[in-house]
């Protein structure tokens, strides 16, 4: 299920994904639906939904089967929760370390926001991605009581950055909102990045992987499995909540879709690991597609480049 954020930064469109389910809590929460005596599924009646994935709908309380989410009674309140991101020092330079301070504010109020739900494991995601698509984050701001987010960036070159912030405010519903950051310097231009299509094998920290794309031409606006195989299968364990994580962003980053996977198995004579997304590409263009996984303690990060044809 995709949950859509639109973002208007630099005249910019901004979409993203929300999570798939994590496979290890997958049979817990099934079990405990089972236990409650509720029927949870992806229907459109019901007076609990998941606030991860609004189409999960039960008629009492109960868990989310796809996200491990407590599903939430009522009407989803799909208001949008502005950051206020900030730099320092404000006479930043490429290589310098810099301070990010993410601000959320309420949206009807403009009050501060102090109060967040655990979504994998943290309180706050962010990814860090520069406009030629070779500089790749995914961090977790951290914070004292009573303060905004604050995440130490050394930019490598300059150029633009997109930045996304990925937050679950307490009494409102996950948040998926983008930044734009720009650093001076040399060589500073904002011509969009220029990839061509690329899925070979890659090899990452401790591991191999090998994507397959069903079907093989992806045309926008319709699903696309993605199936990354990993090899060696043994020692592949989760990673933040879940078994792996992709961000997918479009060669321009108007685009930027954050993902796990739907499910995670053993391939035949456990010849490999496969880790398998489910995803809409909303326009036709390249998209770079990074996934992150753990293996042994280590984590792996590999990206290929996928690319996405009109619809007809």
């Amino acid at each position: 299920m995709i949950r859509i954020s639109i973002i208007l930064a630099a005249a910019l469109l901004c979409v993203a994904h929300a999570p798939a389910p994590d496979p290890r809590i997958l049979s817990a929460i099934n079990q405990a639906a089972l236990d409650s005596g509720q029927q949870v599924q992806d229907d459109t009646d019901g007076t609990f939904y998941c606030p991860m994935d609004s189409d999960v709908r039960s008629p009492g309380p109960g868990f989310c089967p796809k996200c491990g989410m407590k599903l939430v009674e009522g009407v989803q309140d799909i208001t949008e929760y502005p950051v206020d991101l900030t730099v320092e020092p404000l006479g930043r330079r490429a290589v310098d370390l810099a301070r990010l301070t993410f601000g959320v504010r309420e949206p009807k109020t403009g009050r501060p926001i102090r109060d967040f739900e655990v979504v994998h494991e943290k309180l706050y995601h962010v990814f860090v991605v520069s406009q030629d698509l070779t500089f790749f984050l995914h961090s977790h701001p951290e914070r004292r009581p009573d303060e905004d987010f604050h995440l130490d960036v050394r930019f490598p070159k300059p150029g633009m950055y997109r930045v996304l912030s990925d937050f679950y405010p307490s009494g409102g519903t996950p948040q998926l909102i983008i930044n734009t950051v720009m650093i001076p310097g040399n060589g500073f231009s904002l011509q969009p990045a220029q990839i061509r299509a690329d899925m070979s094998p890659q090899q990452s920290e401790n591991s191999r992987v090998e994507l397959e794309v069903i079907p093989k031409r992806v045309i926008a606006g319709t699903k696309a499995s993605l199936f990354f195989r990993v090899t060696p299968d043994e020692g592949i364990e989760p990673y933040l909540g879940a078994m792996a994580h992709m961000l997918a962003a479009s060669s321009d980053l108007i685009d930027m879709m954050h993902n796990h996977p739907s499910q995670a198995v053993d391939g035949k004579s456990k010849a490999f690991k496969e880790l398998a997304f489910n995803m809409i590409f909303p326009r036709a263009g390249m998209y770079r597609v990074w996934v992150q996984f753990q293996r042994r303690g280590i984590v792996n990060t590999v990206a290929f480049d996928v690319p996405v044809d009109e619809s007809r």
